[in-house]
């Protein structure tokens, strides 16, 4: 015969929730809202369009997250870490055996590479933060505060074209420009390339009849940036 307990049951007693189960939960939302940015420009995204990613109620997204900016910074991190060309660029600038040329040349082939594979995902997404930041600054100062990941535009104008123009000084080149407008123009022509082949690729505009490929378009800035440090680029 089964005992039947007539004491009373604990009320309030919530069961366990372990940190696996928390990260879990919050990788799911924040893939979520990478899918739906796939689809929308950044800015247009809503809270509501993650809701109905996600298939969860709008209570349980808030258990987990604050708001919308707070999936889109953790999101913003993630794409950082998996779209890492650091050591890519750290295996290049230690080879001691190329010149300054090829190491040029091999540092704008990998940003090519890298932008040509991720031309429709995350390189869109990158630059839809870009807009952000034009139409709505201070969001995006607050999202941007949250992302704790270095990015590979910081590390390239903060310490890949630093090292290769003091590569330069050291190896007796005479540049034609000074070492921060030199760091100033590829950055800006970094975002250009990027604006076109996103404008082109993802939303159907751009110049007319050009085809925006971007190793033509690296190849070029490579050329460039060789010739303002003084030296003779590959030019066929």
């Amino acid at each position: 015969m089964n005992e039947v307990s007539f004491l009373p049951k604990e009320k309030g007693k919530m069961p366990k929730v372990t940190e696996e189960y928390m990260e879990s939960k919050r990788k799911m939302i924040v893939d979520a809202c990478y899918q739906v940015c796939l689809r929308k420009p950044v800015e247009m995204v809503t809270i509501s369009d993650v809701i109905a990613e996600t298939g969860m109620s709008q209570g349980a997204i808030y258990r987990y997250y604050n708001g919308l900016d707070d999936i889109l910074a953790d999101m913003a991190s993630e794409i950082r870490s998996e779209y890492n060309m650091i050591d890519a660029f750290e295996a290049i600038l230690d080879n001691k055996d190329a010149t300054l040329e090829e190491l040029i040349y091999q540092v704008f082939d990998c940003l090519a590479d890298i932008m040509e594979k991720h031309l429709t995902d995350i390189q869109k997404i990158n630059f839809d933060f870009g807009v952000l930041a034009i139409n709505e600054p201070e969001r995006a100062v607050k999202i941007m505060a949250e992302i704790k990941t270095p990015g590979n535009l910081e590390y390239l104008g903060n310490s890949a074209l630093p090292r290769l123009i003091k590569g330069a000084y050291s190896l007796g080149y005479k540049p034609i420009a000074k070492p921060e407008d030199i760091v100033l123009f590829v950055s800006a022509s970094y975002s250009g390339i990027e604006k076109l082949c996103i404008m082109s690729h993802c939303y159907g505009t751009g110049y007319q009849n050009v085809k925006a490929d971007p190793k033509k378009l690296f190849g070029t800035l490579a050329d460039t940036m060789i010739v303002l440090l003084g030296g003779k680029p590959n030019v066929k």
